[in-house]
């Protein structure tokens, strides 16, 4: 498809966007699969994953969503090939160096989620470096979320009200789902409105598990270097046109089976 046939596509999907998501959560799958397609390294298929990365928040800011949150690199992906697991490192730092300082002019600001202990301590540095630049930004939020998992996130947050009842300044009877809320990662931001996982498997890979309690889940075929501003623009409009009762919904006038005794 051309790029002027991408925007014509994009533009017939806009005006289908009725509901903006606050927060879009995206499972970027398919790099591989992409790069053995092309017949190109593996690495490259990642390299080109860093161009959809670029189109895809440039389509955030147009629509207005304000946190994206990418899954870049799970507690599991260090069981991937030592080669691969060093050149997924290598572009994030890569991409560090090179992109936060056009995120900074763009008033994006940048954040990170999950173990960071692992890292060398040079990426550590420059991840703690991006953060400090851009935390004063309030044009959009991007969260990458790297050595992180959902299953981690709720043990940590488990392991910090832990710490409190030992400490005597909560009581166990008192931790909530509201306390769990408070402290597992990005706490506060808003919960994800809608995830959308690209490549074509139908699965949340221990993404956000906490967080994903009523959000809206899109899957689709396409691999990510291919998801472009009209894929983002397709799910949009499929998001708008979802109901979300958040397990509610309007009276009906049925009667419930306790009124029948009535």
């Amino acid at each position: 498809m051309s790029e002027d046939d991408n925007d014509k596509g994009s533009t017939v999907f806009d005006s289908l966007i009725t509901v903006v998501p606050r927060h879009v959560a995206i499972i970027m799958d398919g790099n591989n699969r992409w790069a053995k397609r092309e017949g190109v390294p593996g690495p490259s298929g990642h390299r080109a994953g860093v161009e959809a990365v670029r189109d895809i928040l440039s389509a955030c800011k147009r629509h207005g969503v304000e946190v994206l949150t990418l899954f870049a690199f799970s507690s599991e992906n260090w069981g991937r090939p030592l080669p691969e697991v060093r050149a997924l490192l290598a572009l994030l730092s890569r991409y560090l160096r090179n992109e936060v300082r056009e995120l900074h002019k763009d008033d994006v600001r940048l954040r990170f989620i999950g173990q960071r202990d692992r890292f060398s301590p040079r990426l550590q540095k420059l991840m703690r470096q991006s953060e400090h630049l851009t935390r004063n930004n309030r044009g959009a939020t991007m969260v990458i979320a790297v050595d992180y998992g959902g299953r981690w996130d709720v043990a940590q947050a488990a392991r910090k009200l832990a710490t409190q009842v030992q400490q005597g300044t909560l009581q166990p009877e008192d931790i909530s789902p509201e306390s769990i809320d408070a402290n597992v990662a990005l706490s506060d931001l808003p919960q994800p409105d809608l995830c959308i996982r690209t490549g074509g498997d139908a699965r949340i890979s221990n993404f956000m598990l906490w967080h994903f309690a009523y959000t809206e889940l899109y899957f689709c075929n396409t691999l990510w270097p291919d998801f472009n501003e009209l894929e983002f623009a397709r799910a949009l409009a499929d998001y708008s046109r979802r109901e979300r009762r958040f397990g509610l919904r309007e009276p009906d006038g049925l009667v419930a089976w306790g009124e029948l005794d009535a």
